[in-house]
């Protein structure tokens, strides 16, 4: 039996913890897979495209369905969907830890992304919940980001400890503890929440959001890799187009859409979208190469990687949590175009790094990217959900997260798309190499160095040599285009945000009494008796 409540403070800030816990789950698993890539490279052996299938088959699923979990979050209740999505992830995280080929680890990181999408709009919902007033939403969000990026920081520390004692599949079992702590913890501590009117889940618009969204990302990531011309780009392009044009018109017409889309009108709403999207594919598509650099071009130990890496996820923490206070003092139309220039610029700065470049230099791009990225996420997080009715907090939020997942996909596809395009014309196969050796080396650098492991001196370092420095260049091009596109981005959010409030008025507005915001109705609240 439930009864309707007014969560007290101690709830709340309880309740954050357990939801920080679950989305730093979600975030292990994004980010713990790049260190492991040489390995599965060697054991597994895929091919080019499925090690890109294999590092984002998880979000392309995750992206395509974050929307419609998100409403079934508001009709069904946001904790019940979180805590089952949970078990389901588990049980896809033993699948992947023991997939024996890489179309295995392919399904499992798909079922890892139908499970990952239950949990993610869940939390940032419950958030919405948890806390009605603006400013301790705010500091909220903060917290809720920053322990994302803690989480992705943990990943590659952990999984690179993990690496240098056991198998790769080992980074998947380091979900296992973490999820057992939040089923026990999310079953006792967290309220229950959902729409008090949510109307019917359209299952037909689910289906079109699913084609839709995998229809146009499988597209865009194939004509990144082969070029327009190559026959499944169209294939896939035209019916993912048309389907999401349908389920556009269809959430139009619906009493109770499944997203409404009118809230894009809101220019709030599609500056922040806009702004998480191409921050993802920056930081995701800049890391996914990098930790190929690292280890492969510099030869650092997966543990050694992981560390260097840190710079990158402790800078996102603390942005995180500066972001209410910087918001406070400069608006959220300053600090989100500050945001986007800077982590264009420390994209940037990874298209001059060669490989004898200092450390320092690639620490301080890490750092600019992952502070810059930390404000640019948290605060597009809370402009959504400033923007959206408190009764669609799930569907609003889940299109924060769709842009966080479709950004991670396509920043892996994009970049490492053309990391390895040109990865692939720059290198050099020296003359009377085996030619199962020259295809495998030509397939990616983890193929290269494993290539040049069984070939004489006089043949492997030569092909060493040309692959490190095909590499290389590739990694420089793909990061200047990514800040390229960012600092594109500065300049789109200034126009959108342009004669807007300042969002420090709206924080800075004292709490009503009864805890809740002066805008926003009350939330259906539970605790289970």
């Amino acid at each position: 039996m439930s009864s309707t409540l007014h969560t007290s403070p101690r709830q709340r800030w309880t309740g954050l913890a357990v939801l920080v816990l679950a989305v730093t789950l979600v975030a292990v698993d994004a980010t713990v897979l790049s260190l492991a890539i040489p390995s599965i490279s060697e054991t597994l052996r895929p091919s080019g495209t499925q090690l890109l299938w294999i590092g984002d088959a998880y979000s392309f699923v995750l992206a395509g369905l974050l929307v419609s979990m998100g409403a079934l979050s508001d009709r069904i209740g946001r904790k019940k969907l979180l805590l089952a999505g949970s078990t389901a992830f588990g049980a896809a995280s033993l699948l992947a830890a023991y997939a024996p080929g890489p179309g295995w680890l392919i399904l499992a990181r798909a079922l890892l992304g139908v499970a990952g999408a239950t949990i993610m709009p869940s939390t940032l919902s419950l958030i919405r919940a948890l806390f009605p007033d603006d400013r301790e939403r705010a500091t909220a969000i903060g917290i809720w980001g920053a322990g994302a990026t803690a989480g992705a920081a943990l990943g590659p520390v952990v999984g690179g400890a993990l690496l240098e004692h056991f198998w790769w599949g080992s980074v998947f079992l380091l979900n296992i503890p973490v999820l057992l702590l939040l089923l026990v913890l999310g079953a006792w501590l967290l309220p229950e929440s959902r729409d008090p009117r949510p109307g019917r889940w359209d299952v037909l618009s689910v289906l079109l959001s699913l084609a839709g969204v995998i229809g146009v990302v499988y597209a865009v990531k194939e004509a990144a890799a082969h070029g327009v011309a190559r026959w499944d780009v169209p294939l896939a392009a035209v019916p993912g187009a048309a389907a999401l044009t349908v389920f556009v018109r269809r959430q139009l017409r619906l009493p109770t859409p499944l997203l409404d889309v009118r809230l894009f009108a809101d220019r709030r709403f599609t500056a922040a979208v806009l702004a998480s999207l191409t921050a993802l594919i920056g930081l995701s598509g800049v890391v996914f190469v990098t930790s190929q650099y690292l280890q492969l071009v510099r030869g650092y130990e997966p543990l050694q990687a992981g560390l260097a890496e840190l710079p990158a996820f402790a800078g996102a923490v603390v942005g995180g949590l500066l972001t209410a206070r910087l918001v406070r003092r400069t608006g959220a139309r300053a600090a989100l175009t500050a945001g986007l220039l800077a982590m264009g610029l420390g994209v940037g700065m990874i298209g001059w790094v060669q490989q004898d470049t200092t450390y320092l230099v690639v620490a301080a791009a890490f750092l600019i990217v992952g502070t810059a990225e930390g404000v640019v996420y948290t605060l597009g997080a809370d402009l959504v959900l400033g923007a959206a009715p408190a009764d669609k907090a799930g569907a609003a939020s889940a299109v924060s997260e769709t842009a966080y997942e479709l950004g991670t996909a396509l920043g892996i596809a994009l970049v490492g798309s053309v990391a390895t395009s040109l990865y692939a014309g720059g290198l050099a196969v020296p003359a009377g190499t085996d030619p199962e050796a020259a295809a495998r080396a030509g397939e990616s650098l983890g193929g290269a160095v494993e290539a040049a492991a069984g070939l004489p001196a006089p043949l492997a370092e030569p092909l060493l040599a040309s692959a490190r420095g095909a590499f290389v260049h590739g990694m420089n091009v793909a990061a200047v285009l990514a800040g390229a596109s960012l600092l594109a981005a500065s300049v789109l959010a200034w126009r959108l945000l342009r004669g807007l409030p300042r969002a420090a008025r709206e924080h800075d507005r004292p709490a009503p009494r009864d805890g809740r915001s002066a805008q926003q109705p009350a939330e259906r609240v539970t605790a289970d008796a």
